[in-house]
């Protein structure tokens, strides 16, 4: 089976959002894959920023947004319609969430970005790992570290116990004896993913700084994450 570079399939999908008819992907106005209105919205949520959670494993998670209104809407159109063009707002704001995690960790320059790559299915769906694309779209420089060993269910169709049984040993790491990290991801809800991508890195030799999100949900879980 011939398999196609992440990059072309990157390139293809952006070319072909050009040629087809667009909508703005936070109101539906015509004519724009993100309308001036719902850009500065989110720059403007993004400026307004979001306190950092903490999971229940001590990772300290800093998301740019809210999982809410706009934001939402752009996540779910960049992962449910195939919209790649969005991925460049929403690595602005994932940039922003990186940057306040390293501040916080007081990480230097030997910090590496890792995203928690996308499981099986939704790589098959998609074509790329949902994560990494926005980082790099966000002008951040990435290590792929993790990888799925393990199929697993829709995060979405599941509870919050279910979420963590559903991912627990899902991922290992390589490449991470002595390497010290800030983990990366589209949105967090439990935090089960997050953790999960935590202990393999952490069983694989590395160091986690903390965590990024371009959105969290304001769901307060009984968990902590």
């Amino acid at each position: 089976m011939l398999t196609i570079p992440d990059a072309v399939r990157e390139a293809f999908g952006g070319a072909l959002s050009l040629l087809l008819p667009a909508w703005c992907a936070g109101c539906d106005a015509p004519d724009a894959v993100l309308c001036a209105d719902c850009r500065a919205a989110l720059a403007a949520a993004v400026r307004a920023g979001r306190p950092p959670r903490t999971l229940s494993s001590g990772i300290r998670v800093h998301a740019a947004v809210e999982f809410s209104g706009i934001p939402a809407r752009v996540i779910r159109a960049f992962k449910e319609e195939g919209r790649t063009g969005l991925a460049r707002p929403l690595g602005t704001a994932l940039a922003v969430a990186v940057g306040a995690a390293l501040t916080s960790a007081s990480a230097g320059d030997d910090v590496v970005v890792v995203p928690v790559p996308s499981s099986r299915a939704a790589f098959r769906r998609r074509g790329h790992h949902v994560a990494e694309l926005i980082a790099r779209r966000g002008g951040l420089e990435v290590a792929r570290l993790l990888r799925v060993d393990a199929a697993t269910a829709d995060q979405r169709l599941l509870g919050r116990g279910e979420r963590a049984a559903n991912v627990a040993g899902s991922m290992r790491a390589r490449g991470a004896p002595g390497v010290q990290v800030i983990v990366v991801d589209d949105v967090v809800t439990t935090g089960a993913t997050l953790r999960e991508a935590a202990r393999a890195l952490e069983a694989a030799g590395a160091t986690v700084r903390g965590a990024a999100a371009v959105a969290s949900t304001s769901r307060v879980w009984r968990e902590g994450g």
